[in-house]
């Protein structure tokens, strides 16, 4: 038809979802009920992903038996947990990986350095007292994971400047 000049007709049955309706549009427009979080629209009291497209099936949602049970569940409680998405839990935990990896790099080398065996570091005071006062202290591994994952770097620093010492 196109090679002839022929258009056809516009087509009469669009599809009636909402383009370009964000989730953080729909939180907007229904208030605390809703959250946005990675880009994913979440019931707030029942913790489920909704269709943040289809205004309707957020409604129908919010009329139903169980969102009804969970908000009144969920508004007795005085904790208010949020939903959250894998990606959004992993950006957190990423961030403070190079920090617990210092502080173990930290340990290792003051234990190294004042003489103090790797094997001190199971004694169960030495834990308490780790995860008490230290800043991701409780992140510090048994000394045979320390040693086979941490000392091996400090070794070889040490190996690297008796070398360079030497000429």
């Amino acid at each position: 038809m196109e090679r002839f000049g022929v258009k056809s007709a516009p087509s009469r049955n669009r599809s009636k979802t909402a383009l370009y309706v964000t989730p953080q549009d729909r939180v907007t427009e229904f208030g605390s009920e809703l959250h946005e979080d990675g880009g994913k629209l979440f019931c707030t009291s029942c913790n489920v992903v909704l269709n943040h497209v289809r205004k309707s099936a957020i409604n129908d949602h919010l009329k139903s038996k169980t969102h009804t049970k969970r908000k009144a569940e969920f508004e007795e409680q005085n904790v208010r947990k949020k939903q959250r998405t894998l990606t959004a839990s992993l950006q957190c935990n990423s961030t403070a990986q190079p920090e617990k990896s210092s502080v173990i790099q930290d340990f290792v080398k003051m234990c190294l350095e004042a003489n103090i065996p790797l094997e001190k570091a199971d004694h169960p005071s030495v834990r308490a007292f780790l995860s008490r006062y230290v800043k991701n202290g409780s992140s510090i591994p048994k000394s045979e994971q320390l040693r086979k994952a941490y000392l091996p770097d400090g070794h070889d620093n040490e190996n690297q400047l008796i070398n360079t010492e030497d000429r």
